[in-house]
């Protein structure tokens, strides 16, 4: 569960914040001092602290200092009673996310810490991913699936894996894209390097280049020191570019200079950075309809489909469903605690009936839902939600529009009022970045 740490010394404001917080899906953390805030930085690690700037033995502008020292890729948001722009100036010199005034500001706080989550998180990924290489878990043999349009994807992949050219893999969220990068770059003669992942569509268009390519010191305000980014990181290793189709035009310009000269700008430098990177991309999009929209540049389509991949939806391979139902239930169990011993035929039977617009990931996350409800130890049909018990009604469509917003929005509604308004959950039921959700939220007046 990700982690909000608060310092304020204001008791009230303390358990206001801490209840709307937690009701976000976040575990809180509380400290009413530097000293008691410093000591809940080492316990429990969070990725997003709240500081109030006017504490009984400092200050929160000059604390920001202490805890980026302990904690470097923590963010943190200054609280303040009353707006001080110099006090601001130097919070953010001092390396804070960001610094807002309590009491006018109480609706940005939670689409603020969103966005300070993702990027603190987003850091904390990176930093694993590249510390630690990828496993065998990630190999080609881990890959569930006997069926032919399955196992054809696997053979291509395979073979590509052998090579240094760059790879698109095409299909629908869920079905396992990343799975595929990550097998392709185990099989490769890269595999003892780094393989690093972004998902294109978590970060506002400013992030995801700074992300990317990294900065120098005093590129823009809050940029402190000069960072390495995701390319650098993956030298003579593989990048993984998920949702490709959502990066911002002028980037795209950036990423096609990397694939043809194998440079780069940080922001804010004047002088290239050259590496060596085997580039995998993938995407939901039709790529040939974003082109015709004028969205995405032919020519970096031209020069990231060398090899392309089509990973096939999960309803086209039906008879890989109980495959996966046997290995989710196996390992959820076990996570959960449960002692599942018998699947029975109607549940399999049931879930193999269903569309599968969310694939496996919305397969495993049924499953999850199931372990939770089951009470013995036979996973049996009642433990799935009503729609999967009345099979005939995934054909009925409650929304009777055509327009692909009115779809997302109904999507959004079903899965925040499955998961009782939690929003953290609800951004990973659906695979999207919570200030993505937040921005559909405000954008469907939800």
């Amino acid at each position: 569960m990700a982690k909000v740490l608060i310092i304020d010394d204001e008791k009230q404001i303390l358990s206001l914040l801490s209840r709307i917080i937690e009701l976000e899906g976040y575990d809180v953390f509380q400290a009413a001092t530097c000293k008691t805030g410093l000591k809940q930085l080492e316990q429990n690690n969070p990725e997003v602290i709240l500081c109030d700037v006017c504490l009984p033995d400092g200050s929160g502008v000059e604390l920001v200092c202490e805890l980026k020292k302990l904690r470097p890729l923590s963010e943190i948001i200054l609280l303040t009673a009353h707006g001080n722009i110099p006090d601001g100036v130097q919070a953010i010199k001092n390396g804070a996310f960001d610094y807002i005034t309590k009491g006018d500001d109480n609706q940005k706080i939670l689409p603020l810490i969103a966005k300070a989550m993702d990027k603190a998180s987003a850091a904390y990924r990176r930093n694993e991913v590249i510390s630690s290489p990828v496993g065998k878990q990630y190999s080609f043999e881990a890959i569930i699936g006997k069926s032919p349009a399955i196992q054809e994807a696997i053979s291509l992949a395979r073979k590509v894996a052998q090579t240094n050219v760059p790879v698109l893999l095409t299909g629908e969220t869920g079905t396992g894209k990343e799975v595929f990068a990550q097998s392709i770059h185990q099989g490769s003669s890269r595999s003892g390097k780094a393989f690093v992942a972004i998902n294109c569509s978590s970060f506002s268009r400013d992030l995801l280049e700074s992300e990317m390519f990294g900065h120098k010191a005093g590129a823009f305000t809050g940029a402190m020191k000069e960072t390495k980014g995701l390319f650098e990181e993956a030298d003579n290793g593989t990048i993984f570019l998920d949702e490709i189709g959502e990066m911002a035009f002028d980037l795209q310009a950036k990423l096609l200079r990397i694939l043809e000269t194998g440079e780069f700008l940080k922001i804010g430098d004047t002088r290239p950075i050259k590496v060596n990177v085997r580039i995998i991309a993938a995407t939901n999009r039709d790529l040939s309809k974003e082109i015709a929209e004028g969205h995405f540049r032919e020519d970096l389509f031209y020069r990231l489909s060398v090899f392309q991949i089509h990973l096939p939806p999960l309803r086209e391979r039906i008879e890989d469903i109980p495959l996966h139902i046997k290995a989710f239930v196996s390992t959820l169990s076990v996570k959960m605690g449960k002692e599942i011993q018998t699947i029975s035929p109607d549940y399999v039977n049931l879930l193999k009936q269903y569309s599968w617009k969310g694939n496996v990931r919305e397969l495993r996350n049924v499953i999850e839902r199931s372990l939770i409800i089951a009470d013995g130890n036979t996973l049996g049909s009642d433990s799935l939600p009503l729609n999967f018990q009345q099979p005939d009604a995934n054909s009925q469509e409650s929304y009777s529009g055509f327009d692909l917003s009115g779809m997302e929005k109904m999507h959004i509604q079903k899965v925040l009022k499955y998961t009782n308004g939690n929003k953290t959950e609800t951004s990973r039921l659906l695979g999207i970045g919570l200030t993505t959700l937040y921005r559909k939220i405000e954008e469907y007046g939800l």
